[in-house]
């Protein structure tokens, strides 16, 4: 990564930090994923060299940005949704300053909606960190719109496990997928769709 970039990406991640530390309700707060998450994220993408990238949960761009630069890695493209507007306008700023704004697609859109009009096999690689109670309704359309040997990659299945206990089990039971979790940052589920 450019190492203006990643200067940018450490100073977002340091405010976001802060941000959150100040904020009792957890909907306020950017919950930005861990770099090591992040850097998890760049790779998986340029290992698959995936040319179509969906995010569900922007927040404010922190994320996005590191698929952005795999992205653009690979020539590559990113679609990001949030249901926020402000969070939209606020990630859009800062993917300018990233200068990844170019192969990256911002919307402020409800993801179950979203979901629900994409294409089947639309995407490569779809990065879930959202809010969780939806993702058992998610789920169908979310195998629906990866391509065959495209990955689902979920955030916070460790910190938050106990709330996707009934998206696991689903996960789990599915015939057709491989998943196996993993152990970086609040815990990264990684899900294969069988090709």
């Amino acid at each position: 990564m450019d190492p203006t970039r990643q200067a940018f990406l450490d100073e977002l991640y340091a405010h976001g930090r802060e941000h959150d530390e100040r904020l009792d309700d957890r909907l306020e707060r950017f919950r930005n994923v861990e770099p090591e998450t992040a850097e998890l994220l760049g790779v998986l993408v340029r290992s698959m060299a995936a040319q179509r990238v969906l995010e569900i949960g922007t927040s404010n761009g922190y994320s996005t940005i590191w698929l952005g630069d795999a992205a653009e890695a690979v020539r590559g493209t990113v679609l990001s949704l949030e249901i926020d507007a402000e969070r939209t306008a606020e990630a859009r700023d800062n993917l300018e300053q990233a200068g990844v704004d170019a192969v990256i697609e911002l919307r402020t859109q409800d993801a179950g909606e979203a979901l629900s009009a994409f294409a089947s096999g639309a995407f490569d690689l779809v990065f879930l960190d959202a809010e969780r109670r939806h993702y058992v309704g998610y789920w169908p359309d979310l195998l629906r719109v990866l391509r065959d040997g495209g990955l689902l990659v979920v955030d916070n299945c460790l910190s938050h496990a106990k709330e996707l206990v009934d998206f696991s089990e689903l996960v789990y039971s599915a015939e057709g997928v491989t998943s196996t979790l993993v152990t970086v940052g609040a815990g990264v589920l990684l899900i294969v769709k069988s090709p």
